[in-house]
């Protein structure tokens, strides 16, 4: 049976540690993160599977809170907290459980349990957490939390381990992520046309050769395979 994986939220050391120690002796769940800081978990989420988050809610820079809300997406969540009036708050975002702090391990494995069984609810019933239409992305640069919207993206470049986002000649975002972690988010308009390239078709200004040239005066390279699939799927007739 495929473990249950589990991330770690919370900027006190000694709090994380003892969840870290929950989750190593339960035999279904699997440690796969641990973090201090909200906006490294929110990279780590923005390219891995998570299933259930348990997170801190009052830490710097970014809260708890703030962190699930800024996800399409939304793993089970579990809050932990020294505040009791944060309770109510927390359940208003649709998280399973809440614990606070002090945690006992009992306590623990009742709000795992409880997610489990809503993991298991969304397995069954194909659940989608969220209807709504995706139209933006959260990305950490500069060392703050950037909201992007799609039809803002002019083109992606990758830069080994690192993303630079085109939104026009000057304003661009360079964010630690992967090609294919950002393809699967983007929607139908964007295309990738060469190994290093992404690019918005709504900003597509002409093709000549072996490049298209972006609105922007980019001319980016493009491949003779994909230029075939990007002219199929725009309906242009490849002459």
């Amino acid at each position: 049976m495929n473990k249950i994986k589990c991330l770690v939220v919370d900027d006190e050391p000694i709090a994380r540690e003892i969840i870290e120690s929950f989750i190593e002796k339960t035999p279904f769940l699997e440690l796969i993160g641990s973090f201090g800081k909200s906006l490294d978990a929110l990279n780590f989420i923005q390219n891995n599977k998570v299933d259930i988050i348990l997170t801190d809610i009052e830490m710097p820079q970014l809260t708890g809170l703030q962190l699930i809300n800024s996800l399409s997406q939304k793993p089970a969540t579990i809050f932990i907290t020294a505040y009791r009036e944060y309770a109510l708050e927390g359940f208003d975002t649709g998280v399973v459980d809440y614990l606070v702090k002090p945690v006992s391990y009992d306590r623990f494995l009742k709000a795992i349990n409880r997610a489990k069984q809503s993991l298991n609810n969304q397995q069954e019933n194909k659940i989608v957490l969220s209807q709504e239409k995706v139209d933006r992305i959260f990305i950490k640069a500069d060392n703050k939390l950037v909201k992007i919207l799609f039809e803002d993206i002019i083109y992606i470049e990758a830069l080994k381990d690192y993303l630079r986002i085109h939104l026009s000649e000057t304003e661009r975002y360079i964010t630690h992520s992967t090609m294919k972690a950002i393809e699967e988010k983007l929607p139908d308009n964007f295309f990738r046309i060469q190994r290093s390239f992404i690019i918005n078709t709504k900003f597509a200004k002409s093709f000549y050769g072996n490049t298209v040239r972006m609105t922007i005066g980019e001319n980016l390279p493009i491949s003779l395979s994909a230029k075939a699939e990007l002219f199929k799927k725009l309906g242009i007739e490849n002459n």
